[in-house]
């Protein structure tokens, strides 16, 4: 917690040495050409869904993720659905009553999982969504079914009764293993995850898009929160949304670290619209 505390000081009041503020963080474009949180903001309030694929562990992200938000919310000129990786599609109901005020933070955190970072990462936004009425969505598979699928392949959930498959996307999910960013996690864990690895990923992926889809109106603003994975390169949860819709205007951004912020490492090029670069060792919330 006091690191968490002292990432935040450092955030809000500027580190000072030798008179000069450092910064931190600095936006770029896809293309690595540095950019503006104004012009970010502008081009996120033209969208229909706008992705923040966060670090978890990143309190810089997570601050962003606030601050955007309201400024959306302000802005934007049109009603605001959010919706989370962070929350799991058969506790929404508990969700619904936290944000109806018929619950209080202690009930709910009886009543739905909540990450471990919840409180200090997640709940300001939900507060957010609570205090201005918006929408707030559970969109992720209960990781209890995306267990199974990694364990067992997609087979390992067909037989399960129709009151299990109402938390999932629709049967059978679809599947394109030649997307890069499934390729890449066929050599994660030692190749100890096997071929299910990425089909558990999609199973999660179809599930946020099939619930983020589910719950979009026409003319709204639809932002929201996941790992940077799941939306990096457009694909993962926007590949399964542009199945199905793909003429909606989407914007990405991605969260990394790197030892400065003057220029973005080759590597980052392309995975976002913006990709907001944290100093390294910039102090982790957990």
């Amino acid at each position: 917690m006091f690191k968490y505390i002292l990432s935040l000081a450092i955030l809000f009041l500027g580190l000072q040495t030798n008179g000069q503020s450092k910064k931190a963080y600095q936006i770029f474009k896809s293309n690595g050409k540095k950019t503006s949180y104004k012009k970010l903001l502008k081009t996120a309030k033209k969208a229909d869904m706008v992705f923040f694929g966060e670090e978890h562990d990143n309190p810089v992200g997570h601050w962003l993720e606030l601050e955007l938000t309201k400024d959306l919310y302000q802005t934007a000129g049109k009603p605001l659905i959010l919706g989370a990786e962070m929350m799991e599609t058969d506790n929404q109901i508990a969700l619904n009553r936290y944000l109806n005020k018929e619950i209080d933070y202690k009930t709910l955190k009886k009543e739905a999982r909540l990450w471990p970072n919840f409180k200090t990462d997640y709940k300001p936004l939900v507060d957010f969504a609570q205090k201005h009425q918006l929408p707030f969505i559970a969109t992720n598979i209960p990781r209890r079914y995306a267990s199974k699928v990694f364990h067992g392949g997609f087979k390992a959930i067909d037989t399960l009764p129709q009151t299990d498959k109402q938390w999932i996307a629709p049967l059978p999910i679809k599947y394109d293993k030649n997307l890069s960013q499934y390729k890449k996690m066929l050599g994660m864990m030692g190749g100890h995850g096997g071929n299910n690895l990425p089909k558990a990923q999609a199973v999660k992926d179809a599930t946020m898009a099939y619930n983020i889809l589910k719950h979009y109106k026409k003319g709204n603003l639809f932002i929201h929160y996941n790992g940077s994975y799941h939306s990096n390169f457009k694909q993962g949860i926007i590949w399964y949304i542009k199945q199905q819709n793909p003429n909606l205007k989407i914007v990405t951004i991605d969260v990394e670290t790197q030892d400065n912020l003057k220029k973005l490492d080759p590597k980052h090029k392309g995975k976002a619209d913006f990709i907001i670069v944290v100093p390294k060792n910039f102090p982790k919330s957990y």
